[in-house]
């Protein structure tokens, strides 16, 4: 299975889908959350966003429907090449595919011994082997700390310092052998898993397609359009959250020469939506995931 996707009926209901409506699935995967939009749809239409090109597999044969090989920050420039100059909701689910996990030779994963690419598109020259080999361990420590939340990251940056001086580390098996005495006994998952995410955020530059996405997205939908999004750490969830609530990244509230607040979203629901006991029995990587929606004003 190409992937499950999470909280699949909250999120599309939190679209609040006119059949006639146009919508944007930022993050396609194996189609999910398009086929219930779908679903939901007359002749209105989806376009699909997926920077992982092996997400074309999963395009259903529908002529509602457009696909769109590319990172989700460039949303407004393929509505507008699609026809349309305004969204009435957008979708964006940020966990990685369980196909990306799974699929050993992409290096996502600790559970295999992979070359150490974890590239989401293949375009992208920057790999997770190239971060380990070049950057400084200052900068090192750095990353792993900010997007990982690795409180060690200081001895883990020096350890991989002093291991590729003598030969580089080009795999995964070799990362996890360089980093062992690093690794906090009966905590080995959680802390390779923040290892690893800090890897990939900083390959994919994550973060800061995720803020671009949310300033176009804030353009591309019309007054009362829906932006429903779907975070599974810390580091996203704060950003999503503090732009919803504010209209900017630091979560600080701007008034204009009138005193009166700017917000340009409306939060739809009171409290942060999570994932039922009965979900995550049923896919344990839903445990961390916080759906919000929030609409144009």
């Amino acid at each position: 299975m190409y992937h499950v996707p999470v909280l699949l009926q909250e999120a599309v209901d939190g679209l609040n889908i006119d059949p006639h409506g146009v919508y944007l699935d930022l993050t396609f995967g194996g189609g999910g959350h398009s086929e219930e939009i779908l679903k939901r749809l007359d002749d209105g239409r989806l376009i699909g966003f997926d920077q992982d090109p092996d997400a074309r597999k999963n395009v259903p044969d529908d002529e509602r429907f457009v696909f769109v090989n590319h990172n989700f920050r460039y949303l407004r420039h393929f509505l507008r090449y699609c026809g349309f100059e305004k969204a009435d909701g957008i979708l964006a689910d940020l966990g990685v595919s369980w196909h990306e996990f799974d699929k050993a030779d992409r290096g996502f994963s600790f559970r295999f011994d992979a070359n150490l690419d974890m590239r989401m598109s293949q375009r992208g020259e920057l790999t997770a082997e190239k971060v380990v080999n070049t950057y400084e361990p200052e900068r090192l420590a750095r990353l792993f700390r900010d997007y990982g939340e690795v409180e060690n990251a200081r001895r883990l940056a020096e350890l991989i310092a002093g291991a590729r001086a003598m030969r580089p580390i080009r795999r995964s098996g070799e990362l996890l052998e360089v980093i062992a005495p690093c690794v906090p006994k009966q905590k080995e998952k959680k802390y390779l898993a923040q290892v690893f995410q800090a890897l990939r955020i900083e390959v994919n530059g994550e973060l800061e397609a995720l803020e671009e996405m949310l300033l176009a997205a804030e353009k591309a939908l019309r007054p009362g359009g829906r932006l429903v999004v779907i975070t599974y750490h810390s580091l996203e969830d704060r950003i999503v959250k503090n732009f919803l609530r504010t209209g900017n990244f630091e979560g600080k509230a701007q008034a204009d020469f009138f005193g009166r607040v700017e917000q340009p979203f409306q939060a739809v629901t009171r409290k942060v939506i999570v994932p039922s006991e009965e979900e995550v029995e049923r896919n344990p990587r839903a445990r961390s995931a916080k759906l919000r929606i929030a609409e144009k004003k």
